[in-house]
Parts: C-alpha cells; structure tokens; sequence
C-alpha cells in the first residue's frame, strides 16, 4: 500500500473519532458504543506504531481524548467516588479476603452484602435537611459535573425527604440507567443503553433529559456521619424507607463458596433482567469493617467486582518482542494475527514472563488461545498443540538487554529462597535507552509531576528528536522548535509549557516517587518523605552514605535498602536527582502537629490481637505519632503484644523505654 493510501486512512480514522468525540463530549449525544469507540482510538495507534510519519494533533497519543463538558459547573466530592478493583475467578476471591483478613490482622466471621454491578452512569445526591441540593456526575472521581437540575427529572430520585430519622447531611450515591424495553424506543438515537443515560444526563435543557425514561438505584452513600447504621444490608433498607427504589436481587452471603455458587447462578440468568449488568458487587456488610479497611489510593479494601466471564478467541502468534520497562525487567509480548475479542480487535497479547514462556512452552508461528478479561491485558491462555508445526522451535529468551546489551539477571529472593520469574537489565541509570524512556514516562505519569500534554507517544518523540534525554531536559525544552513540529499550533505549546512550569511545585513524597526506584512505591515514598522531611535530608542521608538508617522506618525493609542502595551505586542518578531539586520547588513534608501523640515515638512487638500493625501506624500517624522500628534511645514508648521479641523487651529495659501492654496502649491513645 502507497504512503498516501495509508494516511489517507489514517485521517479518516482521526476525523471519524474527532466526530465522535464532539458528539460524546460536547453534543452529549453519543451514537456509537464504548467498545466501537475503543476500536477507533485502538486502530490509530495501531497505525501510528507501525508508520511512524503518522501523527496529529488529535490523535490519542497525543490528546488525552476526555474533554470536561463546558455546559456544567464543577464539584468536588466530599467523599472521593473510586472504582473498585475487580475479581474474574475464584483465586481473585480468594486473595481479596485473604488481604483482609491480613490487614484487620485476624480470621473473624465475615458477611457480604452482595449487589449487580448495573452497567450505567454513577452519580452522587447530596441532601440537607431533607432537600435535594446538588446532584453531580462522578467526573474523574474526585471533581464531578453538577447536573441538579438533569437528576430531578428522573422519578425514582426524591426531591423533598420527611422521614424524622433522614439524616440532616447526606450523599447518596447509585446508578442512573435505562431499562431494555425503554431502550428499544431510543435505539436509532443512542448505540446502547448506557451511552443514552450518559447523552441524556448531560444535556443542556433538562426539558431534553425528562424525555428519556431514566431511572435510578441507590447502594450507598458518600459523606455521612452516623452511629446508629451499623450494616449496609441495614442502610440498604434505610434506603428503602426514604423512598428510595435499591436493587431487588441484592442479598446477605457469608462465604467466597457463596458469592461463587451467586455468581455462577446469576451470570446465566442476567439476561434475563431488564437492564444491563457486567458482574456482581461484593462489600463487607459491616460499616465499622469498612471504615477499620478504608482505601488504598484508587479503591476501598472493603468491596469487589466480580465480573462475569472473560472473552477469549484463538489466534496465531507472528512474532515474539521484548519490551523493557522502568525497572529493567524483560516483559515477552506475543505478536498475534489481529483477532476479534469482545468487540476489540487485539493484536498483541503478554507472555508475562521467561517462566510463562518455558511452562507453557510458547512459540512463535503457535496457534494459541487468548483472554481478554474487562480492562485486563490480553494474555495467552494456552497452546492448541494440535496446530503446532512440526519445524517451529523453542523460543529463546534474550540473556543480553536488546536495548543497551547488558547482561539481563534474574534475582534471588532471600524470602521465597528462588530466583524471581522476571529476567531484568542490569543497567541501573540512564544508559539503557528503553529504561531511560521509561523513566521518563514514570517520571510525567499522573501518580507523579502530573505534566498535561506531555503523554507517553510525546515523550518518544522528543526523544527521538533529542529533546529530551533525562527528566531535567523537561524544564528546558525549546518551545521554538516544537511549534514547527507538525501538529503542535501556538496553544498547544503555550498549554504544554504552563503544564511543565505548573509541574515545578511538588511535594516530597511525590517527588521520590516520580524518582523511579524500583520497590519504592507511593507508599513507601511517603514513609521515606516523613521520615527525612526535607529534599536536602534526604540528599544528605545518600551523599553520606546512611541509607541504612531508613532501617527505623517501620515499613521499610531490606528489599527497599537494597534498592535504594543499588540505585544510587550508580552516580548519574544522584547527580540527575540533585539537579531536579534545584530546578523544582519541593516542599517540605508538613505533619500534623496537633495530635495527642505529637512527639512521641512507638515501636511494637509481637502480635497485636485487635488490630493489625498497618492499621495501629495508621493510629500512631493520625494523631501526630511516629512508629520506629528498632530500639534506641529516642524510642518512647515500646508495646508489646502475644509473643513479643524478648531482645526488644530487654533492650528497652537497659534503656528506660516505657513498656505499654496492648490495652494499655489504646487507653493511651483514647
């Protein structure tokens, strides 16, 4: 195929999703599915990959495609709407229960309250004293779009409540969609049930919303401060009592054998409903659970979506390529014949692993079985030997980096006393190109500086026009040179360049994290950050070689010691780490300084019986404590719990550290 051929395709691509996104994001009148228009934005890239002259400034690689619609103020929730992590099997299951069970550090009888998951649009209603005031989409989670007047035209949301036990300040939360029957009156104006709810609640006239035959479950709430609910099963009925319609199939089960008998019971008769649903809802029942588990940053502890079946088809593998990722480690992706799944057409599918590649021994020309679960990267499932061609080989696994050529390693795991599965690059700096890449998408990710307009597809291409080489380039590009580039205009740059200039203020712990260490995680980039304070503390502690005394801090271990000291074995990084902290304003990490346990140091010592450790540091930090984990002098308090380490407790005695039981470690802190 000419040149000319293929871009005229691939303009056609771009202007068929520009089209799409005006009439999803302005017109609020989607016609086409989300899947049709994931196909879209899948065969652009898809183009743009394999014909690197392809590229325009609406191109999702470039654009990142979500446009707010300018028709509605916004709101940011009280209560942050997160989504829920998803289960697809029984060992999914499994281990969701088993982190709880971890966490609240003991086996207690669970119960679940168990809802489906209806395939509509989220949105929150807030009441005061009885009123609806305020009604808003979820957005992106934390900011949603105030569509009040849009959600008061759905019967099933009450607009004025009488009940005397109605709470004064509430957010109910639930799901707005449209039953099939309804659906089939509006399908030459919508492509699906849930795109109609969506163009419908974001109308500009809610003369235009009342048209549409909208309806409206609640499952929970948002903000809301009560001590008389103690179970969502009893919130649920509260619901009910209120006026409010919740799901008629939501139920009370009590083992993961239950929820997977529900499940596999109610995934055959789901067609059967009126309204679409993709899985079932898993919570603990109990909101003093719920509340003990809390968040981690993108969702609760405490609840799961247990999809319904994965899509999978066969196909045949082309090629196998190496990528190499942040940390250096080797991922296999197989290159697959383009195969229908689900209604995306997927043309690569991950090997995860060397191991994966031996165990189920992959080779290229195989014909193979791929799954595609939900939003989970397609992956090979199984070899049809039957299909194999007698001449094909076994695939080999790269023992040099194809990026840089260094050696690739596979470390050993002092706990699990076995080589990881995962081969790595033994280059820890810049030098390999594909990790210093990768880096630098890590480094502009929006866990970390958060830069809008410099996506992923961007920063290759200042890298292969050598307008960036390590993360400091960033601040010092040449805006001249990029406005010729094709598809950057005057706003464009000028958006880019107050992006990067916004990216300059960053807090501490962000800014560790954005480093790119491998094993130190958000999490562990916030203990790193409490625990030094400074930018400066910390620089001091690497240039002097103390990195042993992050030791003391409870949550850090010698895994993260290891890595930390491997590295900043390598120079450039300190150096390129030094460089940042002159260029950015990072700020110092501000504690809370009006807790009851404001400087006071603890350290525990064997198990805690009503709580786990996470959640007794959680306490400790909340009310302006420290945990340590080792004893010395500036320890305070040391607790002790069932089986504590008789050295610890001898030590704090040669040292007059205050020796506090578990109780009396919580009356302390009550």
């Amino acid at each position: 195929m000419k040149e000319s051929e293929i871009r005229n395709i691939y303009i056609k691509k771009i202007n068929e999703l520009k089209k799409h996104n005006k009439l999803y994001f302005e017109d609020s009148s989607p016609l086409i599915s989300d899947k049709d228009y994931d196909k879209i934005k899948k065969d652009i890239l898809n183009l743009e990959k394999k014909f690197s002259y392809l590229k325009d400034a609406s191109s999702p690689s470039i654009s990142l495609g979500f446009t707010p619609s300018k028709n509605f103020i916004k709101s940011k929730h009280r209560v942050k709407m997160l989504s829920l992590s998803n289960a697809f099997d029984i060992e999914d299951l499994e281990n969701f229960e088993r982190k709880i069970y971890n966490y609240l550090n003991k086996k207690i009888k669970l119960e679940y309250s168990v809802e489906p998951k209806i395939d509509g649009i989220s949105a929150s209603l807030t009441y005061k004293n009885g009123s609806l005031i305020m009604g808003t989409s979820r957005g992106d989670g934390t900011t949603g779009e105030v569509i009040t007047e849009n959600l008061k035209t759905i019967k099933d949301i009450p607009q004025k409540i009488t009940s005397k036990d109605f709470p004064k300040d509430i957010d109910i939360r639930g799901e707005v969609f449209i039953k099939r029957s309804e659906f089939d009156k509006l399908k030459n104006d919508f492509a699906n049930p849930r795109n109609a709810a969506s163009g419908s609640l974001r109308q500009k006239n809610p003369n235009e919303t009342k048209k549409i035959p909208l309806n409206f479950v609640a499952y929970t709430y948002g903000y809301f401060e009560s001590d008389k609910i103690r179970k969502q099963s009893d919130f649920l009925n509260f619901l009910q009592r209120w006026g409010f319609k919740t799901n008629e199939h939501n139920k009370i089960l009590n083992s993961i054998d239950d929820l997977r008998n529900f499940h596999k019971k109610f995934e055959k008769e789901r067609f059967d409903l009126e309204y679409d649903v993709d899985g079932l809802v898993y919570k603990i029942n109990s909101l003093e659970l719920q509340k003990r588990l809390g968040f981690t940053a993108n969702s609760p502890r405490w609840a799961i979506a247990h999809k319904f079946s994965a899509d999978s088809a066969f196909s045949k593998i082309i090629d196998i390529n190496i990528q190499v990722g942040r940390t250096g480690a080797l991922t296999p992706v197989a290159r697959i014949k383009p195969v229908n799944i689900g209604g995306v057409v997927v043309s690569n599918a991950t090997l995860h692993n060397e191991d994966e590649i031996i165990r189920k021994d992959i080779r290229i020309s195989d014909t193979v079985k791929i799954e595609r679960a939900g939003d989970v990267i397609p992956h090979v499932i199984l070899v049809d030997l039957k299909k194999r061609d007698k001449k094909s080989k076994k695939f080999n696994f790269p023992l040099t980096c194809p990026s840089c050529g260094s050696e690739t390693i596979k470390e050993f795991n002092n706990i699990t006393k076995k080589y990881d599965a995962v081969r790595r690059c033994a280059n820890e700096g810049y030098q390999c190109e594909k990790i210093a890449i990768e880096k630098i998408k890590h480094f502009i990710s929006k866990e970390a500086l958060n830069i809008d307009g410099l996506g992923k597809k961007v920063v290759e291409k200042f890298w292969d026009l050598k307008l960036i080489r390590f993360p400091q380039d960033i601040f010092n590009l040449d805006y001249n040179q990029i406005s010729k580039l094709e598809g950057w205009g005057d706003l464009s740059v000028s958006n880019l360049k107050f992006s990067i200039d916004q990216s300059k203020k960053v807090s501490l712990d962000k800014f560790l994290y954005s480093i790119g260490i491998r094993h130190i995680g958000i999490e562990n980039a916030k203990l790193l950050a409490e625990y030094t304070k400074s930018i400066s503390n910390f620089l001091s502690f690497i240039k002097n070689k103390k990195i042993n005394e992050f030791l003391n801090i409870d949550g850090i271990g010698d895994t993260q010691i290891n890595s930390l000291k491997k590295f900043f074995d390598n120079k450039s990084n300190y150096k390129i780490i030094e460089k940042l902290s002159s260029i950015l304003n990072i700020s110092d990490l501000k504690l809370n300084k009006s807790g009851k346990l404001l400087n006071n140091t603890f350290m525990f010592t064997g198990k805690l019986s009503n709580m786990s450790r996470a959640e007794a540091k959680s306490l400790i930090e909340e009310n302006s404590g420290s945990v340590v984990s080792s004893v010395n002098k500036k320890l305070k308090y040391l607790i002790i719990g069932e089986k504590p380490t008789n050295r610890k407790v001898e030590q704090a005695k040669e040292l007059g550290i205050k020796i506090l039981s578990e109780k009396e470690w919580v009356n302390l802190l009550n």
